[in-house]
C-alpha cells in the first residue's frame, strides 16, 4: 500500500469523526440524538465479538473468550482500566499454556 492512500484513508477518517462530531452537537431532538450516541459503543462491542469468536469465517472458542471473561469480570469489580488489560492478558496466556 503506498503513502498517500494511506494518508488519504487516514485524512477522511479523521474527516469522518470530525462530522460526527459537529453534527452530533447539532441534532435538537432528544431520543435522535441518544441513539446516534449510542452508535459507537455498539459498533465496539460488534467488533470485540467478531475479534473474539471468529477465525476464518467460522465460529471460535479459544484463549481469548477465557481473556473477554475475566475482563468483564475485572470491569464488573471496577478494576482500573489498565488493570482491565492485564487480568484479560493473563487469562488468555494462562488459557493458552493450558490448552
Amino acid at each position: 500500500m503506498s503513502w498517500t492512500a494511506i494518508l488519504v484513508l487516514a485524512a477522511g477518517a479523521y474527516g469522518f469523526k470530525l462530522a460526527g462530531v459537529l453534527v452530533g452537537t447539532r441534532i435538537e431532538r432528544p431520543l435522535l440524538r441518544r441513539s446516534v450516541s449510542l452508535v459507537p459503543p455498539a459498533l465496539f462491542c460488534a467488533l470485540i465479538a467478531l475479534q473474539t469468536f471468529e477465525r476464518d469465517t467460522e465460529l471460535v472458542l479459544d484463549a481469548r473468550v477465557a481473556g473477554l471473561v475475566a475482563a468483564l469480570f475485572a470491569t464488573w469489580r471496577k478494576v482500573p482500566f489498565i488493570g482491565v488489560i492485564v487480568v484479560a492478558m493473563a487469562a488468555t496466556a494462562l488459557a493458552r499454556v493450558l490448552t
